[in-house]
C-alpha cells in the first residue's frame, strides 16, 4: 500500500516562499502522475501542479504559473512544490495525491486515486 505524506507548510508573509515536499512509501513504481491540489476554507479543492514521475513533465494552474514549480526526486521517491512570490490567495491546505498515467497529466482530483493528509500554507497580508 503506497502512502503520501506532505510537509514543508507553514505561515509566511506575502511574496515569501515556502517549498512542500511529498514522500511516497511503500509499493512505488515511476508509471504515475503526480499532482498537488489545495483546498481553502469554504472552497473547492483546485489543481495547482502535476508531473509525470517517469517523463519529468508538468501543468500548471493559470493562478500559480510563473511562481510555483513541481520536481520530483526518483530516487528519493518524492516531489516537490517550489511556491515563490506568495500571495494571501494562496492560503490553503495542499495535497499531494498520485494517478494513473492512462489520464495524462489531469487537473481531475477524479484522475487521482491516493492522496495525503494534506499540509497547510498560510499566507499573510
Amino acid at each position: 500500500q503506497v502512502q503520501l505524506v506532505e510537509s514543508g507548510g507553514g505561515l509566511v508573509q506575502a511574496g515569501g516562499s515556502l517549498r512542500l515536499s511529498c514522500a511516497a512509501s511503500g509499493r512505488t513504481t515511476l508509471n504515475y502522475v503526480m499532482g498537488w491540489f489545495r483546498q481553502a476554507p469554504g472552497k473547492d479543492r483546485e489543481f495547482v501542479a502535476a508531473i509525470n514521475w517517469r517523463v519529468g513533465n508538468t501543468i500548471y494552474a493559470d493562478s500559480v504559473k510563473g511562481r510555483f514549480t513541481i520536481s520530483r526526486d526518483n530516487v528519493k521517491n518524492s516531489i516537490y512544490l517550489q511556491m515563490n512570490g506568495l500571495k494571501p490567495e494562496d492560503t490553503a491546505v495542499y495535497s499531494c495525491a498520485r494517478g494513473p498515467t492512462r489520464y495524462g497529466l489531469s487537473r481531475l482530483g477524479s484522475a487521482y486515486d491516493i492522496w495525503g493528509q494534506g499540509t497547510q500554507v498560510t499566507v499573510s497580508s
